[in-house]
């Protein structure tokens, strides 16, 4: 407990002085009906909570209790129904500071801000190739007449669609445009509450460039602003090379959170700037980790079974008996069999419940682990016992199917399909160490190239000379017209609410960085203090050191213990608490609990030190 200085009573009155404290009534002894219309109306430097609806109590603590049961009891927000939820004024307000925070990055790189609906049409999709792609997640519906619609949970091929007809000239490019809206995805699993839901608010800029190189640097840009956003939300994030999926493009970045419910797995290097995905994640094996050729033996091996999606491959993994089938790289599997349903927790059915007169289409792939080594793949084509590469059980004749050996990654590299662990070597530097963690993913860049504007015909017309690489300043030739270069950069809004309440709540409740805070300073009064607590809020509020703060009065008529507790439930950065140090010297009592730190403060000197606590949050 740190003591800043003691003052007088006369240096306090003096404080008060300077307030501009009004109890403004008509002065007329004679009261008229119509009298309170021409009463002005004093509106406080502050918000009141006995005016700001918190819904309170009815629901108890429990046992090891997750940051999103304290987003509920704190009064944050409610469930309406599996996997979507009402914000409440104290959600809202986070989530206004945040649409807030980006919209001031968006700014940055030049974007303009649209608001796209949520109906989008599924025939746009179709054009695409990516309405049945998305299957089940995807919430459908008809109109009257029977025209197919769907609840977007992305809004590429309506952004695209509008551009194509208002964007002809490569004049009007680059043009960079962005939403905050809601998405929709019929998750299968909702859970984690605002990490994994079924309706999402999610911030997607779309940003389109005439050529390839202006695109990469748009893309730069965005990549730019994009960590200065995650910098002034003061978390420890990471940016990870990742695969596009089902979004398309070749070039893609993701924007993790480290956290222990995350649902990713996040390869960074302990001694370079290799960070990625477990999607696109490497490690470099050494020599010793691939049996020579001509050692001639034949390591004892496990295996894991898979299928395609169409049911019409059927897939053997084969690994060193060292290790598991919890081990298994399905993204590694992926990458040379993209046709792998890894979905399925066990596939062995498939491989005896096709009719046999449809088995003849059947093909079988054997995929071997480098470290079994060459001798382990001779050993396996040249097996007496063909039996031996079917699980048990299954009745097929591989006389009528076809085999096929994969021992080498799509580059020609040793094939390794375990998944990387800790202590790992890194693909990248000599001396590094693989390190996994678990990790949220709160955002996600693109480069999507033409993966949509050219089935959706968005076109511009550009200078031949600006398109094969000639200067600009080169004389001018023929137009050509060219498929328009597109980038997608999302930011999972409601996603980073539950993200940083899980991050950076304690046993006492949530705590909030500065930046999103729903209020950034309370004051709580003790008993028969509440007009002290007035006069302390207009202080603070009207100082010039702290006029910008976000304050709140907790003017409720409860106990002095009972509001504290809340007020570390709700998890406001500073607490200025009028208890006896302000009864007896007129001392502020200013709490920072994800600072840990507790000191008496004279009226006088309160702005300046509540400021310096924040911008430490």
């Amino acid at each position: 407990m740190m003591l800043l200085s003691r003052t007088p009573r006369r240096k306090y009155a003096f404080a008060l002085q300077r307030l501009r404290v009004y109890a403004i009534r008509p002065s007329s002894t004679s009261a008229s009906p119509n009298d309170h219309l021409s009463e002005p109306i004093v509106q406080d430097s502050f918000t009141r909570l006995s005016k700001f609806w918190i819904p309170t109590g009815g629901i108890t603590a429990t046992e090891n209790e997750d940051a999103h049961s304290k987003l509920i009891r704190a009064g944050y927000l409610r469930q309406s129904h599996a996997g979507i939820f009402h914000m409440l004024p104290l959600g809202q307000k986070v989530q206004e500071k945040l649409e807030r925070l980006i919209d001031k990055y968006m700014s940055q790189v030049g974007a303009s801000k649209v608001a796209l609906s949520s109906i989008s049409s599924q025939s746009l999709w179709q054009q695409t190739n990516r309405l049945e792609g998305y299957g089940p997640e995807l919430f459908r519906l008809t109109d009257r007449k029977d025209v197919p619609y769907l609840l977007a949970p992305t809004h590429e091929e309506e952004i695209t669609t509008l551009v194509a007809k208002t964007i002809k000239s490569y004049k009007n490019l680059p043009l960079r445009l962005y939403q905050i809206g809601r998405k929709y995805r019929d998750e299968i699993r909702p859970r984690h509450g605002l990490l994994r839901s079924r309706e999402f608010l999610m911030k997607d800029l779309y940003t389109f460039d005439y050529s390839v190189e202006s695109a990469l640097s748009t893309y730069e840009q965005v990549c730019a602003a994009y960590s200065r956003l995650f910098d002034e939300l003061k978390l420890p994030y990471l940016v990870a090379e990742a695969s596009s999926g089902d979004i398309g493009g070749d070039l893609s970045h993701e924007y993790h959170l480290p956290t222990s419910i995350g649902e990713d797995n996040v390869i960074n290097c302990d001694s370079c700037n290799y960070v990625a995905n477990e999607e696109l994640a490497a490690t470099r094996l050494s020599p010793s980790d691939t049996p020579p050729a001509e050692s001639g033996d034949v390591l004892t091996a496990g295996v894991w079974r898979g299928v395609s999606k169409d049911r019409s491959t059927l897939i053997n993994v084969w690994y060193p008996a060292s290790y598991s089938d919890d081990d298994i790289n399905t993204y590694a599997i992926k990458s040379i069999l993209p046709e792998l349903d890894s979905s399925l927790i066990d596939s062995t059915p498939f491989w005896s419940s096709a009719p046999s007169e449809t088995r003849k289409g059947l093909r079988l792939v054997n995929i071997v682990d480098c470290r079994l080594g060459s001798p382990f793949t001779v050993a396996l084509e040249t097996n007496p016992n063909p039996k031996f590469l079917l699980p048990e059980g299954a009745d097929l004749d591989l006389s009528i199917i076809t085999s096929d050996y994969i021992t080498t990654s799509t580059n020609g590299e040793p094939l390794n399909v375990l998944r990387i662990r800790d202590g790992d070597s890194c693909p990248r530097c000599e001396s590094g160490k693989l390190k996994v963690q678990k990790a949220i993913e709160l955002g996600h860049t693109f480069h999507l190239g033409t993966r949509y504007s050219e089935p959706l015909e968005a076109h511009v017309q550009v200078p031949k000379h600006l398109i094969e690489g000639g200067s600009s300043t080169a004389k001018p030739g023929s137009m050509v017209t060219v498929p328009m270069q597109m980038g997608c950069h999302g930011i999972g809004v409601s996603r980073i609410i539950g993200a940083v309440a899980d991050h950076l709540a304690d046993s006492k409740g949530l705590n909030w960085p500065r930046a999103i805070a729903p209020f950034e300073v309370v004051v709580i009064p003790g008993r028969g203090l509440d007009q002290d607590s007035v006069i302390v809020s207009e202080y603070l509020a009207n100082s010039q050191a702290s006029r910008t703060l976000d304050l709140l009065l907790d003017d409720r008529p409860e106990s002095l213990p009972w509001k504290m507790r809340d007020a570390d439930l709700i998890g406001y950065p500073v607490v200025v608490i009028l208890g006896k140090g302000w009864s007896t010297d007129r001392l502020c009592e200013v709490q920072c609990r994800r600072l840990s730190s507790v000191s008496h403060v004279v009226l006088e000197e309160l702005p300046m030190y509540i400021n310096q606590l924040l911008t430490q949050l």
